[in-house]
């Protein structure tokens, strides 16, 4: 039982992290009050506990605080600033301030927070990804996620709750904070639900207190560490706990009070009233010059490429994968950086069973559970593993886009493999075909993506993979796919071949056009130059593994050919065509540009008769350049 001494001394902080809770928010004319003041309490006992220390925010064996409830920023700056994380002054001035790290919802860059929040339900999948993380680097520390009421609606939450379970993450425990008020009212009449019933029966362990009485919070935060299950503490809170016109008022959840209210509510805390020296502060604030030293974010590995393997004869991408990633296992098998493949129930399909096979303790199955997967999957890869996830391209990139979104922000470390894009997935549909995905990652600032051509590039990707750091996102088909080789018939991507991220490849030279491919029709497009060197046509073939990063020089020597043709399993508005496009206008080029791609949803059918439809069989490519050409 924690001294009475203790919590004398945080009944006090509380007080001073409510005044700067409404000063704040009042200062910046908007932010989310009410839920901070309701929750200010477990924070501030949570720091009390948790071992953690702010002159080295990135002690290995900390444990870690995850706050998913981001909109509760105003009571984290507070609860790190009393802590000596940074000084209160500074949060409270630059609370939403151009320039400043203290944004409305919680980033990463702050120092403490280990997690930026981004939508509500996701915060219990990463903190059972560093929970998870804790076993596999054999670094012990306990995970405490922040959550609210509200947001115990999302179906995210019964993912991350199954998967903690399956885990055995007893070093997980979650902090409901239960005031009882979302933006729309009453939680019982937006959207009725027994959060107890449902985290008890998923399994965890559910432990009852007063979220304002501190020596509830210690008995519960020291009991959960003796359960062998993860633990969830429903805390019972008062939504603007501590000033009386502000409890129990749901306008107060995103609401500032007025600097007259201010003024009010500091006089019931006995606090004084600073607004005029925050102004000063807020006004006299410049924005540095250099943005925040992500360095600290980076994944350092000491794993090992190994020795390529090679392919002779024609197979499926994904299946070079497969064999890559079990390869670099063995290969890694003794180093301190670990490895971990994450999969959601297709690992049949994705070619990971081998990697399965040799690594058992390594290998993640989430089961049907994208949402989970992605968010867990990126926090796995910020606790300093390699993490790869593999999935078909609908549901790792098109089904949890707003997640690859957040590892995005958060500065993950994550290498997402999809195969089955585009619509060389055939039969399966048009609710399977991936067709889009090259446009959805031209909208994530730091990803980078890589299509291989043929499986000897891909083994050479994967393996220049295993030592970076960041996010990048590998896409291939589901078909067996020619081994695509040079004027000389040689492999092209044989053992003397190095993989250099945005550099393309002259499959083929010529001056009467050029051709800019990637992805799955690589090898139709092959076929197709090389029928049309027989009619005396000779057109420049260069096949792009990185749409996302075309050189400048390649596109400039393309341009001058007059004619550029862009050939794509993608949607034509929006993928390689139309990044070409782009470029082009950019560079000031002046050329003809002819898109050849997806141009709407088709039916099932094989990937043949879809290629057919889609002008992308090597007779289709043929007749359309010449028309193009005699045009």
């Amino acid at each position: 039982m924690k001294s009475q001494k203790l919590t004398a001394e945080l009944t006090n902080l509380s007080k001073q992290a409510r005044a700067a809770i409404l000063s704040m928010t009042t200062l910046a004319a908007s932010g989310h009050p009410g839920g901070s003041m309701s929750s200010i309490d477990l924070l501030l006992a949570l720091y009390a506990v948790a071992r953690h220390d702010p002159k080295n925010p990135q002690l290995p064996d900390r444990d870690r605080i995850v706050v998913s409830n981001g909109h509760i920023s105003p009571a984290v700056y507070s609860a790190l600033a009393l802590n000596g994380y940074f000084s209160l002054d500074k949060a409270v001035s630059q609370f939403r301030l151009w320039g400043s790290i203290f944004e409305g919802h919680i980033e990463r860059e702050v120092p403490g927070v280990e997690w930026s929040s981004g939508n509500l339900g996701q915060g219990l999948s990463a903190g059972a990804g560093m929970a998870l993380a804790s076993r596999i680097n054999s670094i012990p520390y306990r995970v405490y996620v922040m959550m609210g009421d509200g947001e115990q609606q999302k179906g995210q939450i019964s993912e991350a709750r199954c998967f903690a379970l399956k885990y055995g993450l007893n070093n997980l425990c979650t902090i409901v904070d239960y005031n009882g008020l979302q933006i729309s009212g009453d939680i019982k009449d937006v959207m009725p639900q027994n959060i107890r019933a449902n985290w008890e029966s998923d399994g965890w362990q559910v432990l009852e207190i007063d979220g304002h009485d501190f020596s509830q919070i210690f008995s519960a935060l020291e009991s959960s560490k003796n359960s062998p299950v993860p633990v969830m503490i429903l805390a019972h809170t008062v939504m603007g706990k501590g000033v009386p016109f502000m409890e129990n008022q749901a306008k107060y959840h995103g609401s500032a009070l007025s600097e007259e209210q201010l003024a009010e509510a500091l006089k019931i805390l006995g606090a004084n009233n600073r607004l005029g020296e925050y102004k000063k502060l807020r006004a006299a604030f410049k924005a540095p010059a250099q943005a925040v030293d992500l360095k600290h974010f980076e994944l350092k590995t000491d794993l090992e490429p190994g020795r390529p393997l090679r392919y002779e004869k024609e197979t499926d991408n994904r299946s070079a994968w497969g064999n890559a990633i079990a390869d670099l296992a063995k290969t890694n098998q003794d180093k301190a950086t670990p490895i971990v493949v994450v999969d959601c129930d297709l690992q049949s399909s994705v070619k990971t069973g081998e990697f399965a096979r040799l690594m058992p303790h390594r290998f993640i199955q989430s089961g049907i559970m994208e949402q989970n997967a992605a968010v867990l999957s990126g926090a796995l890869s910020a606790s300093g593993i390699q993490t790869f996830w593999s999935d078909f391209g609908m549901f790792g990139l098109d089904e949890v886009y707003n997640a690859q979104r957040l590892n995005d922000i958060n500065h993950t470390n994550l290498k997402v493999v999809l195969t089955h894009v585009g619509i060389d997935v055939g039969e399966d549909g048009k609710t399977h075909h991936c067709i889009d995905y090259i446009g959805l990652m031209r909208n994530l600032y730091s990803y980078r993506l890589i299509c291989p051509a043929d499986p000897n590039q891909t083994d050479s990707v994967i393996r220049w993979l295993i030592n970076r750091s960041g996010n990048y996102m590998v896409t291939m088909g589901r078909s067996k796919v020619p081994i695509i080789k040079g004027e000389d018939g040689v492999p092209f991507y044989g053992l003397d071949y190095t993989f250099d991220y945005g550099k393309e490849d002259i499959l083929r030279v010529g001056n009467m056009g050029s051709i800019f491919v990637t992805g799955t029709p690589v090898g139709k497009a092959v076929k197709a130059v090389d029928k049309l060197r027989e009619q005396g046509i000779y057109l420049q073939l260069i096949y792009v593994s990185c749409p996302l990063a075309i050189d400048r020089e390649t596109l400039e020597t393309a341009a001058r050919n007059k004619i550029v043709f862009s050939i794509e399993d993608h949607n034509v508005n929006s993928g390689l065509g139309s990044i070409l496009a782009d470029r082009i206008g950019e560079e000031n080029l002046c050329c003809r540009l002819v898109k050849i791609g997806i141009p709407e949803y088709p039916r099932s059918g094989s990937s043949e008769d879809l290629y057919n439809w889609a002008g992308l069989s090597s007779q289709s490519i043929i007749d359309r350049i010449t028309e193009e050409l005699q045009s």
